[in-house]
């Protein structure tokens, strides 16, 4: 019954219509889903994707050049300039062929030096004629037919500083000289008095600052596919090398205009380019006074042929050759001055590169000794700018004797001149000269400069409380006052101290009787400034800062620093008291007729070169002692004792100080200025 079903015909027929329906039906559903898909894919580009995908398509199609801005100003804190940018008219061009070693590029090429020879011929008749005037194979290799140093749609720099005469002549005639550009450029100038040079910097070309991390953040910006090509740096263009110039390379330089160049598929460009002209940097003020950081450098240099000249301890000191300095002031944390002594012409980096006999004059000089090791040159025995502190660390030394307990302020130690320590008193430190004190307090230990007293007191009991530890306790208190960590100051390259009480090889004791007095840590002379400093305050260690505020090119303020405390270190008013009236060493002979008290204390640091020790002289102060207001450190490598080495630099300082700010509060300069017209007056009413 069933095989007779199954072959029945007209069920067979009907069967075959089912499936048809069914197969037809699945088709056309299948068909409605595709064009629904692509209908909504169609939608995405259009609406979603669309414009991100149009800016690839134009990205491929239009290059953005960049076009340097003009840098901004470093000023002084009378407003001088001490770095500074001036507009020049530069002529560019953009290759509109392929002028290469190519098959294509060689048929062309004469065409590029037809226009090399038509240029030539401007300049010869129209340049200034104070310069060498350029030659055909200089537009040539400036032209850079063969893509060495950059694309085929990048401007080439064919002649900077333009007369007005050739910028009308090629303004009028640009349709002569295709691809030809007139773009105002900017050329960097450094004060002629040599203001602070390493401080401020200098520029070199960004192309050789590939090794230089501080540039790693920029690098990895430009090498974004969305970068902003106002940020985009160019290979050739000059940037901060050192100094404030490197520090604030972000607000200096601006934001340079760009060029969108339209390419054809060879890369060359084409078409008519639309120029978005650059955003000027901003300016820098500083709070160098350029009037006493003339006077510092001046002072270093003066007092290096002093002792030259004229025997301190009994002889003279031909290997005194640099000499460093930091004014800083105590409330606020301003630095008035930097010295880094010898200095030179930064106006020589001016091309962003150096003529190699200018390198060889100042390869020793050119970088801040007085935050690096590196110096302006070296002593007669190689002694670089981070001296260890000799007895400047002596304040220090007793105010942690007296905090950690070791001894009290009415305490008094049988000063022999000589202190023995280690295994069966095996070693010993005796006092510079073989001096005797007899019976001294705390006070007097510093005014005396005993390093027994130290060696005893200090570094022997504060190993006998905390053993090995006491290396630890001893390096948490050096940095509370600055000295083995960032200052914080507004500079790149900091150098952040030898920390030699940090070695290993010799015992605790032993380091810690060398560190009291002064002989285990080498610092910069920023640190000892704000060692100094953070004395004078009792305690307020103080950011320092060079640049006071940010400007526009309007004199909008930007940013402006205010007084920032790093840290307080808290200890009893009377050990402040003790060590601060202890500040006292005699330095008559520098500071004789000062109309302040003031606190100070020399250092005779010692260091081994050519056989024999040889005197580093140190010097701190801070003035008035009450309600202080300046800080001053100085270092004069292989000077001798710093009494009469680094302490005249010093008053020649503070001197200065006084005049611009008034030490009282009352700026000297203008006193004077009052009482002269006052003596005119009363002069021209008797005549």
């Amino acid at each position: 019954m069933k095989n007779s079903y199954n072959d029945d015909p007209r069920e067979q027929e009907a069967k075959l219509k089912r499936h048809f329906n069914i197969r037809l039906n699945l088709f056309f559903f299948s068909t409605f889903i595709i064009f629904t898909v692509i209908i909504v894919r169609l939608a995405i580009l259009q609406f979603v994707e669309g414009p991100s995908l149009s800016q690839q398509e134009t990205s491929m199609r239009v290059k953005d050049v960049p076009l340097s801005p003009i840098r901004g100003s470093i000023l002084a804190a009378g407003g001088e300039k001490l770095a500074y940018s001036t507009p020049v008219q530069s002529l560019y061009i953009t290759l509109q062929k392929d002028y290469s070693k190519s098959d294509r590029g060689m048929k062309n090429r004469p065409e590029a030096l037809e226009i090399a020879k038509k240029l030539k011929e401007v300049f010869d008749k129209y340049g200034d004629k104070v310069n060498e005037p350029m030659t055909e194979e200089d537009i040539v290799k400036a032209m850079d037919l063969d893509y060495t140093k950059g694309n085929g749609y990048s401007p080439r720099l064919i002649k900077s500083g333009l007369n007005k005469q050739e910028v009308a002549y090629f303004l009028e005639r640009k349709s002569e000289f295709p691809g030809i550009d007139i773009v105002e450029d900017s050329v960097r100038h450094y004060d002629t008095d040599t203001v602070a040079v390493q401080t401020i910097g200098y520029l070199k070309k960004y192309k050789s600052m590939d090794d230089v991390k501080w540039y790693d953040p920029i690098r990895e910006a430009n090498s974004s596919l969305d970068k902003d090509p106002a940020l985009d740096y160019t290979s050739e263009e000059l940037v901060g090398a050192d100094g404030l110039e490197m520090y604030y390379q972000n607000e200096l330089r601006g934001k340079n205009g760009y060029k969108k160049v339209p390419i054809d598929p060879r890369n060359m460009a084409t078409g008519v380019s639309e120029i978005v002209p650059p955003e000027k940097g901003y300016d820098l003020h500083t709070n160098i006074n350029k009037n006493i950081q003339l006077i510092a450098e001046k002072a270093i240099l003066d007092q290096i042929d002093w002792v030259h000249k004229n025997p301190v301890s009994g002889e003279v000191h031909p290997n005194a050759k640099t000499g460093y300095a930091v004014a800083m002031e105590v409330d606020t944390g301003k630095i008035v001055a930097m010295a880094s002594m010898p200095d030179y012409d930064t106006n020589v980096w001016q091309s962003g590169g150096i003529d190699p006999d200018d390198w060889a004059k100042i390869n020793t000089n050119y970088q801040n000794g007085t935050i690096t090791p590196y110096s302006s040159g070296q002593s007669g025995h190689n002694f670089g700018s981070n001296v260890l502190l000799g007895s400047t660390i002596k304040p220090l030394s007793v105010l942690i004797g007296l905090n950690e307990g070791l001894f009290k302020t009415t305490d008094y130690y049988s000063d022999r001149g000589i202190a023995y320590f280690g295994k069966n008193d095996s070693s010993s430190v005796r006092n510079s000269g073989r001096h005797v004190y007899g019976s001294i307090n705390p006070s007097q230990a510093i005014r005396v400069s005993s390093n027994a007293f130290m060696v005893d007191m200090v570094g022997e009991r504060l190993y006998n409380k905390y053993k090995g530890d006491g290396i630890g306790v001893w390096d948490e208190y050096m940095k509370k006052f600055g000295l083995g960590v960032s200052t914080g100051v507004d500079l790149p390259k900091e150098f952040l101290g030898q920390l030699g009480y940090n070695n290993e090889s010799e015992t605790a004791l032993s380091r810690l009787v060398y560190a009291s007095f002064g002989q285990q840590g080498g610092y910069t002379t920023m640190q000892l400034a704000q060692y100094i400093a953070t004395l004078a305050s009792r305690g307020s260690r103080m950011e320092p800062h060079i640049v006071n505020k940010i400007t526009d090119e309007n004199g909008n303020i930007i940013k402006e620093f205010k007084p920032k405390v790093l840290n307080k270190v808290e200890f009893k008013d009377a050990y402040w008291d003790a060590v601060i009236n202890g500040m006292e060493t005699n330095v008559q002979a520098a500071f004789a007729g000062f109309p302040y008290d003031f606190a100070r204390k020399t250092g005779t640091s010692q260091q081994w070169g050519a056989g024999a020790n040889r005197d580093n002289g140190v010097f701190i102060a801070f003035a008035p002692r009450k309600n202080p207001k300046l800080a001053v450190a100085v270092i004069i490598p292989e000077g001798g004792f710093g009494a009469w080495s680094a302490a005249p630099v010093a008053r020649k300082i503070f001197d200065a100080y006084d005049q611009e700010y008034g030490l009282d509060g009352i700026p000297k300069k203008t006193q004077n200025q009052q009482t002269d017209n006052q003596n005119t007056d009363q002069k021209n009413n008797t005549q």
